[in-house]
């Protein structure tokens, strides 16, 4: 065949370029319109995430400051040494429930929308964050925050909401929105419960000891974070939904099929071929499950951090620990959240551009275990040199932590295809809420039984403590490696 025979053959290839269409009335297709009308970065949307997002993160880390003392107070520890074990319960039972309805609330959102969850999320969060300030005991404590877990769905479904309201070159930002969010949740949710629980004791001129915040120490920050719910729930009346909400007739004997529909701005009626998900099991997708386990390994060592670092730097000298104050704490995890800030948003996409997700996680993996390593040692500083080594020592292990979680969630959206990402993205939630769950109660277990072994010969004390949590981080550097971690094809190892 010669060259103007090859030029009409491939001149009808050109016809048949695909044809975008939106349908009228669907919200989704609104939202579809709108990205292919403007490419650029959607930045009111992405901040609009972003402080729901805060609304999830504040509850959470919140209490950091103040657990300890809670426990404490409530008079459920008949030691001091079993304080730990009690406040591991408090910390597992919002992502215990979480985890349970996780992948329900997920479907959910695929059937009814994305807005309708999360603004009940918020408005469940506002209620039990509320109630969980008013403890008046320990199980009252567990139940709050059990029910604060279970009945929001909003995290999950906020991540396949953050991909679905950008174009494909704009996801990674979109990701690694959630962890900034996280960030910012350092910094004001430990400040919140650091300087403002307690407040009758810490600025009696402002709250006699007679008040409401005398008699609930604990209610103030919660307060103060249930307020901030009301007014993003009422921001949400502004939220644009991105569910299709258009039906199309499906038939399981085949892979494509022709439609017929209306344009929203025509009444041209055209044809074109759509292609049917194939409904595959996720369970069955390599990249995908393997990406979770790296993501579930890594959000354990994040929130048994999280769970005994301030237990650990609150415990008295005696008992291997730094003898601090829950404002202290606060601060530190301040710093440390502002710290996160400023990587996330400059350092990190530059590092896994060049290195890639996977590469990226090894070198973390390796730098988290010889940081824990010098924890131990830190009971021997004091004063502002303690204060300065501490702080720098609680960023960097930060930023390791998030770097490690925003590279699973950029392997796990890599490997499903955009219908499927909102389950994807619920099932990941439900495991990883798992994860989370159980690393407060083993953290708190731990740490309580290393507390009674000061004087071991082994691994004495804390150095135990952190020598368990370096096991943790080289299960995953193990699994960064084959045959544990599938690659999407679109991905590479570097």
């Amino acid at each position: 065949m010669d060259s103007n025979s090859e030029g009409e053959a491939a001149a009808p290839l050109l016809e048949h370029k695909p044809t975008v269409m939106y349908f009228e009335g669907c919200p989704g297709c609104a939202i579809d319109r709108e990205k292919a009308e403007s490419r650029g970065i959607p930045y009111l949307r992405f901040f609009h995430i972003w402080i729901i997002n805060l609304v999830v993160c504040l509850p959470i880390s919140s209490i950091f400051p103040f657990v300890y003392f809670m426990i404490r107070d409530l008079r459920i520890a008949s030691r001091v040494e079993d304080i730990g074990f009690y406040a591991g319960f408090v910390g597992a039972s919002l992502m215990l429930g979480r985890a349970l309805t996780s992948t329900f609330w997920g479907m959910i959102a695929d059937r009814i929308g994305r807005k309708p969850v999360i603004m009940f999320g918020i408005l469940t969060t506002l209620v039990f964050n509320t109630l969980f300030g008013l403890s008046m005991n320990y199980w009252m404590a567990l139940a709050t925050r059990f029910l604060l877990g279970s009945l929001n769905g909003l995290l999950g479904c906020l991540r396949a909401y953050a991909v679905e309201v950008c174009q494909p070159e704009h996801h990674a930002i979109a990701l690694s929105l959630i962890s900034t969010s996280w960030a910012i949740g350092l910094i004001l949710g430990p400040s919140i419960g650091g300087y403002l629980a307690q407040p009758t004791e810490k600025y009696p001129n402002l709250f006699p000891s007679n008040s409401t915040f005398g008699r609930f120490p604990y209610f103030l920050p919660c307060l103060c974070i249930t307020v901030f719910c009301f007014v993003i729930l009422l921001s949400c009346v502004w939220l644009q939904e991105t569910l299709h909400t258009h039906k199309l007739e499906k038939r399981e004997d085949r892979a494509t099929k022709t439609v017929n529909c209306r344009f929203s701005d025509s009444e041209e009626i055209i044809e074109q071929h759509i292609t049917l998900n194939a409904n595959k099991s996720l369970f069955k997708n390599l990249p995908l499950m393997s990406s979770i386990i790296l993501f579930c390994i890594a959000a354990f060592d994040d929130m048994a951090y999280m769970e005994i670092f301030p237990l650990w730097a609150e415990s008295d000298t005696s008992y291997g620990g730094l003898g601090l104050l829950s404002e202290d704490v606060g601060q530190v995890f301040a710093i440390t959240g502002g710290s996160i800030l400023l990587y996330q948003t400059f350092i990190y996409p530059h590092i896994v551009k060049i290195l890639g997700p996977v590469t990226t996680s090894r070198i973390v993996a390796v730098s988290s275990m010889v940081l824990l390593f010098t924890y131990p040692w830190m009971t021997h500083l004091s004063g502002y040199c303690l204060s300065i080594v501490l702080n720098i020592a609680s960023a960097i292990k930060a930023n390791l932590a998030v770097t490690i979680i925003t590279c699973s969630l950029i392997l796990q959206n890599n490997s499903v295809s955009q219908d499927q990402r909102a389950t994807a993205n619920g099932l990941a939630t439900t495991l990883m809420s798992f994860s989370k769950a159980v690393a407060p109660i083993g953290g708190g277990i731990v740490f309580s039984w290393v507390q009674k072994r000061q004087q071991a010969f082994f691994f004495s004390g804390d150095q135990m403590l952190f020598f368990l949590m370096d096991i943790n981080m080289f299960l995953a550097l193990i699994w960064t490696f084959k045959p544990f971690l599938a690659l999407p094809e679109q991905s590479s190892s570097s």
